[in-house]
C-alpha cells in the first residue's frame, strides 16, 4: 500500500471518529477498513450506559463490511483519543477482541495506528496478535 492510500485511509478514519458516540468515556475512535476489492468501510465506537454492549470502531467497520458481503480485507486505519486532548498513537491500538475479529477474516491484515495523516505506525496482524487462533484451527 503506497503512502497516498495510507493517508486516504487515515483521513477516512478521522472522518469516522467524528461520529463516535462516547458520552461516558469521551474516548472517540474512528476506523477505516480497506477491502481487497477497494471499498472502504468506516466505523466508530458506540458506547452504552451498561458498558457490555459497547462496540469498538474496528468491529463496527468490519461488521459493516461483512454485512455487505465483503470478507477479504487488506488494511485498517485506526485513530482514537479523549475528546479535546492530543491524540497519542500508543492509545489507539486495537483491543484484544478487535484483534481476534480481524484475525477471523485475515491473517495478513495491515494495521495502521494513527495520530494524524502524517503521524502513524503500521503493523502486521501477526505482530500485534502472535500465535493467533483462527478458523483453520477448527479443521
Amino acid at each position: 500500500m503506497d503512502k497516498n492510500n495510507k493517508k486516504l485511509l487515515i483521513k477516512r478514519a478521522i472522518e469516522a471518529r467524528k461520529n463516535a458516540y462516547a458520552p461516558y468515556s469521551n474516548f472517540k475512535v474512528g476506523a477505516a477498513l480497506l477491502t481487497k476489492s477497494g471499498r472502504i468501510f468506516q466505523g466508530c465506537n458506540i458506547e452504552s450506559a451498561s458498558f457490555t454492549p459497547t462496540i469498538c470502531a474496528e468491529r463496527t467497520a468490519i461488521f459493516k463490511a461483512v454485512s455487505e458481503g465483503e470478507t477479504d480485507f487488506t488494511a485498517i486505519a485506526i485513530i482514537g483519543g479523549k475528546t479535546g486532548k492530543k491524540i497519542d498513537i500508543s492509545n489507539s491500538a486495537p483491543c484484544g477482541v478487535c484483534r481476534q475479529v480481524m484475525r477471523e477474516f485475515s491473517n495478513n491484515l495491515k494495521i495502521i495506528v494513527a495520530a494524524s495523516e502524517n503521524d502513524f505506525r503500521e503493523y502486521s496482524l501477526d505482530e500485534i496478535l502472535p500465535h493467533s487462533f483462527g478458523p483453520e484451527a477448527l479443521n
